[in-house]
Protein backbone atom coordinates (compact mmCIF):
# COMPACT_ATOMS: atom_id res chain seq x y z
CA UNK A 1 0.00 0.00 0.00
CA UNK A 2 2.84 2.35 0.85
CA UNK A 3 4.51 1.62 -2.46
CA UNK A 4 1.29 2.40 -4.31
CA UNK A 5 0.95 5.66 -2.40
CA UNK A 6 4.51 6.60 -3.28
CA UNK A 7 3.85 5.87 -6.93
CA UNK A 8 0.65 7.91 -6.94
CA UNK A 9 2.25 10.80 -5.11
CA UNK A 10 5.25 10.87 -7.41
CA UNK A 11 5.42 13.86 -9.69
CA UNK A 12 8.18 14.33 -12.26
CA UNK A 13 10.57 17.20 -11.59
CA UNK A 14 10.15 20.18 -13.83
CA UNK A 15 13.13 20.82 -16.02
CA UNK A 16 14.55 24.31 -16.44
CA UNK A 17 13.66 24.06 -20.12
CA UNK A 18 9.95 23.61 -19.32
CA UNK A 19 10.00 26.73 -17.15
CA UNK A 20 11.68 28.68 -19.92
CA UNK A 21 9.18 27.49 -22.52
CA UNK A 22 6.32 28.40 -20.20
CA UNK A 23 7.66 31.92 -19.85
CA UNK A 24 8.01 32.18 -23.64
CA UNK A 25 4.43 30.96 -24.19
CA UNK A 26 3.08 33.39 -21.61
CA UNK A 27 4.80 36.31 -23.31
CA UNK A 28 3.98 35.21 -26.85
CA UNK A 29 0.74 37.24 -27.17
CA UNK A 30 2.45 40.40 -25.95
CA UNK A 31 5.16 39.93 -28.60
CA UNK A 32 3.13 38.55 -31.49
CA UNK A 33 0.08 40.81 -31.40
CA UNK A 34 2.01 44.08 -31.90
CA UNK A 35 4.02 42.39 -34.67
CA UNK A 36 0.83 41.23 -36.39
CA UNK A 37 -0.66 44.72 -36.09
CA UNK A 38 2.49 46.26 -37.58
CA UNK A 39 2.56 43.81 -40.49
CA UNK A 40 -1.11 44.47 -41.23
CA UNK A 41 -0.47 48.21 -41.20
CA UNK A 42 2.46 47.84 -43.62
CA UNK A 43 0.40 45.63 -45.95
CA UNK A 44 -2.53 48.09 -46.00
CA UNK A 45 -0.17 51.03 -46.45
CA UNK A 46 1.60 49.33 -49.35
CA UNK A 47 -1.68 48.46 -51.06
CA UNK A 48 -3.27 51.90 -50.63
CA UNK A 49 -0.09 53.76 -51.69
CA UNK A 50 -0.11 52.09 -55.11
CA UNK A 51 -3.55 53.55 -55.87
CA UNK A 52 -2.71 57.15 -54.95
CA UNK A 53 -1.11 59.41 -57.56
CA UNK A 54 -0.15 62.94 -56.55
CA UNK A 55 1.38 65.90 -58.35
CA UNK A 56 4.75 64.72 -57.09
CA UNK A 57 4.27 61.13 -58.23
CA UNK A 58 2.93 58.02 -56.59
CA UNK A 59 2.42 58.09 -52.85
CA UNK A 60 5.42 56.38 -51.24
CA UNK A 61 5.07 52.88 -49.86
CA UNK A 62 7.17 51.24 -47.14
CA UNK A 63 9.96 50.33 -49.57
CA UNK A 64 10.40 53.90 -50.83
CA UNK A 65 10.31 55.30 -47.30
CA UNK A 66 12.93 52.78 -46.17
CA UNK A 67 15.13 53.78 -49.11
CA UNK A 68 14.90 57.48 -48.25
CA UNK A 69 15.63 56.75 -44.60
CA UNK A 70 18.89 55.17 -45.75
CA UNK A 71 19.60 58.21 -47.93
CA UNK A 72 19.10 60.56 -44.97
CA UNK A 73 21.53 58.50 -42.89
CA UNK A 74 24.07 58.61 -45.73
CA UNK A 75 23.66 62.38 -46.09
CA UNK A 76 24.19 62.83 -42.36
CA UNK A 77 27.40 60.78 -42.44
CA UNK A 78 28.69 62.72 -45.44
CA UNK A 79 27.96 66.05 -43.75
CA UNK A 80 29.75 64.93 -40.58
CA UNK A 81 32.79 63.95 -42.67
CA UNK A 82 32.78 67.40 -44.29
CA UNK A 83 32.61 69.04 -40.86
CA UNK A 84 35.47 66.91 -39.53
CA UNK A 85 37.60 67.72 -42.56
CA UNK A 86 36.79 71.42 -42.17
CA UNK A 87 37.92 71.50 -38.53
CA UNK A 88 41.01 69.41 -39.31
CA UNK A 89 42.13 71.85 -42.03
CA UNK A 90 41.44 74.75 -39.69
CA UNK A 91 43.56 73.23 -36.92
CA UNK A 92 46.40 72.57 -39.34
CA UNK A 93 46.32 76.17 -40.60
CA UNK A 94 46.23 77.54 -37.06
CA UNK A 95 49.12 75.30 -36.02
CA UNK A 96 51.21 76.45 -39.00
CA UNK A 97 50.37 80.09 -38.29
CA UNK A 98 51.33 79.77 -34.61
CA UNK A 99 54.60 78.10 -35.61
CA UNK A 100 55.45 81.14 -37.75
CA UNK A 101 54.16 83.72 -35.27
CA UNK A 102 53.96 82.57 -31.60
CA UNK A 103 51.97 85.70 -30.68
CA UNK A 104 49.13 84.77 -33.05
CA UNK A 105 45.87 83.84 -31.34
CA UNK A 106 44.13 81.01 -33.24
CA UNK A 107 40.50 81.50 -34.18
CA UNK A 108 38.06 78.68 -34.81
CA UNK A 109 35.15 79.22 -37.14
CA UNK A 110 31.99 77.16 -36.94
CA UNK A 111 31.07 74.83 -39.76
CA UNK A 112 28.23 76.46 -41.69
CA UNK A 113 26.89 73.46 -43.58
CA UNK A 114 23.15 72.89 -43.74
CA UNK A 115 21.71 70.90 -40.82
CA UNK A 116 21.01 67.25 -41.52
CA UNK A 117 17.87 65.31 -40.66
CA UNK A 118 19.44 64.12 -37.41
CA UNK A 119 20.51 67.65 -36.53
CA UNK A 120 16.88 68.70 -36.93
CA UNK A 121 15.78 65.86 -34.65
CA UNK A 122 18.18 66.98 -31.92
CA UNK A 123 17.04 70.61 -32.28
CA UNK A 124 13.38 69.63 -31.86
CA UNK A 125 14.10 67.35 -28.90
CA UNK A 126 16.14 70.01 -27.13
CA UNK A 127 13.49 72.66 -27.73
CA UNK A 128 10.55 70.55 -26.56
CA UNK A 129 12.36 69.46 -23.40
CA UNK A 130 13.18 73.05 -22.45
CA UNK A 131 9.60 74.17 -23.08
CA UNK A 132 8.22 71.17 -21.20
CA UNK A 133 10.47 71.80 -18.18
CA UNK A 134 9.45 75.47 -18.05
CA UNK A 135 5.78 74.49 -18.13
CA UNK A 136 6.26 71.78 -15.48
CA UNK A 137 8.08 74.10 -13.09
CA UNK A 138 5.10 76.46 -13.27
CA UNK A 139 2.23 73.97 -13.52
CA UNK A 140 3.07 71.56 -10.68
CA UNK A 141 3.35 74.17 -7.87
CA UNK A 142 0.31 76.08 -9.12
CA UNK A 143 -1.63 72.84 -9.41
CA UNK A 144 -0.71 71.88 -5.83
CA UNK A 145 -1.84 75.32 -4.66
CA UNK A 146 -5.15 74.94 -6.48
CA UNK A 147 -5.65 71.48 -5.01
CA UNK A 148 -4.97 72.62 -1.46
CA UNK A 149 -6.88 75.88 -1.58
CA UNK A 150 -10.41 76.25 -2.91
CA UNK A 151 -9.97 80.01 -3.01
CA UNK A 152 -6.86 79.71 -5.19
CA UNK A 153 -8.65 77.27 -7.49
CA UNK A 154 -11.68 79.57 -7.78
CA UNK A 155 -9.39 82.48 -8.68
CA UNK A 156 -7.22 80.61 -11.20
CA UNK A 157 -9.79 78.31 -12.83
CA UNK A 158 -11.27 81.04 -15.13
CA UNK A 159 -7.78 81.69 -16.50
CA UNK A 160 -7.25 77.97 -17.07
CA UNK A 161 -10.53 77.61 -18.94
CA UNK A 162 -9.83 80.76 -20.95
CA UNK A 163 -6.33 79.90 -22.19
CA UNK A 164 -6.50 76.09 -22.30
CA UNK A 165 -8.27 75.87 -25.70
CA UNK A 166 -6.03 78.45 -27.42
CA UNK A 167 -4.24 76.99 -30.43
CA UNK A 168 -0.45 77.26 -30.75
CA UNK A 169 -1.03 78.96 -34.09
CA UNK A 170 -2.65 81.83 -32.18
CA UNK A 171 0.09 82.01 -29.55
CA UNK A 172 2.98 81.94 -32.01
CA UNK A 173 2.62 85.45 -33.54
CA UNK A 174 2.22 87.00 -30.08
CA UNK A 175 5.21 85.13 -28.65
CA UNK A 176 7.29 86.04 -31.70
CA UNK A 177 6.55 89.75 -31.29
CA UNK A 178 7.19 89.72 -27.52
CA UNK A 179 10.49 87.85 -27.90
CA UNK A 180 11.62 90.20 -30.68
CA UNK A 181 10.81 93.21 -28.49
CA UNK A 182 12.27 91.99 -25.18
CA UNK A 183 15.01 89.53 -26.12
CA UNK A 184 17.52 92.03 -27.48
CA UNK A 185 21.22 91.28 -27.14
CA UNK A 186 24.37 91.67 -29.23
CA UNK A 187 25.56 88.24 -28.12
CA UNK A 188 22.46 86.20 -27.16
CA UNK A 189 22.89 82.91 -25.33
CA UNK A 190 19.99 81.37 -27.30
CA UNK A 191 18.64 82.18 -30.73
CA UNK A 192 15.31 83.98 -30.96
CA UNK A 193 13.80 81.11 -32.92
CA UNK A 194 14.66 78.70 -30.10
CA UNK A 195 13.18 80.99 -27.42
CA UNK A 196 10.03 81.52 -29.48
CA UNK A 197 9.46 77.80 -30.03
CA UNK A 198 10.20 76.88 -26.40
CA UNK A 199 7.83 79.51 -25.00
CA UNK A 200 5.07 78.49 -27.40
CA UNK A 201 5.46 74.88 -26.28
CA UNK A 202 5.33 75.99 -22.64
CA UNK A 203 2.13 77.98 -23.09
CA UNK A 204 0.34 75.07 -24.75
CA UNK A 205 1.49 72.16 -22.57
CA UNK A 206 1.04 73.99 -19.27
CA UNK A 207 -2.62 73.15 -18.71
CA UNK A 208 -2.85 69.32 -18.59
CA UNK A 209 -0.23 69.15 -15.84
CA UNK A 210 -1.84 71.98 -13.88
CA UNK A 211 -5.34 70.48 -14.07
CA UNK A 212 -4.31 66.91 -13.26
CA UNK A 213 -2.11 68.05 -10.39
CA UNK A 214 -4.97 70.05 -8.88
CA UNK A 215 -7.36 67.10 -9.23
CA UNK A 216 -4.83 64.67 -7.74
CA UNK A 217 -4.11 66.88 -4.73
CA UNK A 218 -7.78 67.63 -4.03
CA UNK A 219 -8.68 63.92 -4.21
CA UNK A 220 -6.26 62.77 -1.49
CA UNK A 221 -7.85 60.43 1.05
CA UNK A 222 -9.16 62.34 4.07
CA UNK A 223 -7.71 59.70 6.38
CA UNK A 224 -4.23 60.68 5.23
CA UNK A 225 -5.00 64.33 5.93
CA UNK A 226 -6.17 63.39 9.42
CA UNK A 227 -3.00 61.35 10.03
CA UNK A 228 -0.96 64.40 9.11
CA UNK A 229 -2.92 66.49 11.60
CA UNK A 230 -2.51 63.90 14.35
CA UNK A 231 1.24 63.70 13.76
CA UNK A 232 1.38 67.51 13.58
CA UNK A 233 3.52 67.47 10.50
CA UNK A 234 5.07 70.74 9.39
CA UNK A 235 3.77 72.18 6.10
CA UNK A 236 6.88 70.99 4.26
CA UNK A 237 6.65 67.49 5.76
CA UNK A 238 2.92 67.40 4.96
CA UNK A 239 3.77 68.29 1.36
CA UNK A 240 6.60 65.78 0.92
CA UNK A 241 5.15 62.87 2.92
CA UNK A 242 1.42 63.14 2.22
CA UNK A 243 0.58 65.39 -0.72
CA UNK A 244 3.22 64.48 -3.30
CA UNK A 245 3.30 60.67 -2.78
CA UNK A 246 -0.49 60.48 -2.95
CA UNK A 247 -0.87 62.69 -6.02
CA UNK A 248 2.08 61.39 -8.06
CA UNK A 249 -0.09 59.21 -10.39
CA UNK A 250 -2.26 62.17 -11.39
CA UNK A 251 0.73 64.51 -11.66
CA UNK A 252 2.49 62.15 -14.04
CA UNK A 253 -0.69 61.64 -16.04
CA UNK A 254 -0.67 65.40 -16.60
CA UNK A 255 3.04 65.42 -17.38
CA UNK A 256 2.66 62.69 -19.99
CA UNK A 257 -0.25 64.51 -21.60
CA UNK A 258 1.67 67.79 -21.55
CA UNK A 259 4.75 66.24 -23.13
CA UNK A 260 2.70 64.72 -25.93
CA UNK A 261 0.92 68.01 -26.57
CA UNK A 262 4.20 69.91 -26.43
CA UNK A 263 5.73 67.62 -29.05
CA UNK A 264 2.78 68.16 -31.41
CA UNK A 265 2.77 71.90 -30.80
CA UNK A 266 6.48 72.19 -31.52
CA UNK A 267 6.22 70.56 -34.94
CA UNK A 268 3.39 72.91 -35.91
CA UNK A 269 5.26 75.95 -34.58
CA UNK A 270 8.43 75.02 -36.49
CA UNK A 271 6.47 74.64 -39.71
CA UNK A 272 4.65 77.94 -39.32
CA UNK A 273 7.58 80.05 -38.11
CA UNK A 274 10.23 78.23 -40.14
CA UNK A 275 12.27 77.65 -36.99
CA UNK A 276 14.94 74.92 -37.12
CA UNK A 277 13.66 71.44 -36.35
CA UNK A 278 11.64 68.56 -37.75
CA UNK A 279 8.73 70.83 -38.60
CA UNK A 280 10.94 72.96 -40.84
CA UNK A 281 12.36 69.80 -42.41
CA UNK A 282 8.85 68.68 -43.37
CA UNK A 283 7.94 72.10 -44.76
CA UNK A 284 11.20 72.40 -46.73
CA UNK A 285 10.66 68.98 -48.30
CA UNK A 286 7.09 69.94 -49.20
CA UNK A 287 8.31 73.13 -50.84
CA UNK A 288 11.12 71.25 -52.58
CA UNK A 289 8.62 69.35 -54.67
CA UNK A 290 10.96 66.59 -55.85
CA UNK A 291 9.90 63.01 -56.48
CA UNK A 292 11.63 61.99 -53.25
CA UNK A 293 9.96 64.63 -51.06
CA UNK A 294 6.88 62.61 -50.13
CA UNK A 295 8.98 59.66 -49.00
CA UNK A 296 11.20 61.95 -46.93
CA UNK A 297 8.14 63.55 -45.35
CA UNK A 298 6.87 60.08 -44.45
CA UNK A 299 10.25 59.33 -42.84
CA UNK A 300 9.83 62.49 -40.76
CA UNK A 301 6.22 61.58 -39.86
CA UNK A 302 7.22 58.12 -38.67
CA UNK A 303 10.17 59.59 -36.78
CA UNK A 304 7.92 62.13 -35.05
CA UNK A 305 5.55 59.35 -34.01
CA UNK A 306 8.36 57.09 -32.79
CA UNK A 307 9.95 59.89 -30.76
CA UNK A 308 6.59 60.75 -29.21
CA UNK A 309 6.13 57.11 -28.20
CA UNK A 310 9.65 56.93 -26.71
CA UNK A 311 9.14 60.14 -24.74
CA UNK A 312 5.91 58.76 -23.29
CA UNK A 313 7.64 55.49 -22.30
CA UNK A 314 10.43 57.46 -20.64
CA UNK A 315 7.91 59.42 -18.58
CA UNK A 316 6.16 56.17 -17.67
CA UNK A 317 9.47 54.69 -16.49
CA UNK A 318 10.13 57.76 -14.35
CA UNK A 319 6.63 57.46 -12.88
CA UNK A 320 7.28 53.82 -11.97
CA UNK A 321 10.59 54.80 -10.37
CA UNK A 322 9.17 57.54 -8.14
CA UNK A 323 5.73 56.05 -7.39
CA UNK A 324 5.28 54.51 -3.96
CA UNK A 325 2.92 51.81 -5.27
CA UNK A 326 5.17 49.51 -7.29
CA UNK A 327 2.34 47.01 -7.91
CA UNK A 328 0.09 49.44 -9.77
CA UNK A 329 -0.49 48.77 -13.45
CA UNK A 330 0.75 51.71 -15.51
CA UNK A 331 0.15 52.03 -19.25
Amino acid sequence: MSKMANILSFSPAKSPMSGTMGAVYSRAPALLLPLIGLLMFLAIWNGVAKSIDTSLGQFPGPAQVWEQAGSLITEHSAQREKADAFYTRQEERNAARVAQDPTYEPKTREFTGSPTFFDQIWTSLYTVMVGFLIASVIAVPVGILCGLSKSAYTAINPLIQLFKPVSPLAWLPLVTMVVSALYVSDDPMFSKSFVTSALTVSLCCLWPTLINTAVGVSAIDKDLINVSKVLRLTPMSHLTKIILPSSIPMIFTGLRLSLGIGWMVLIAAEMLAQNPGLGKFVWDEFQNGSSESLARIMVAVLTIGAIGFILDRIMLSVQRAVSWDKTSVLR
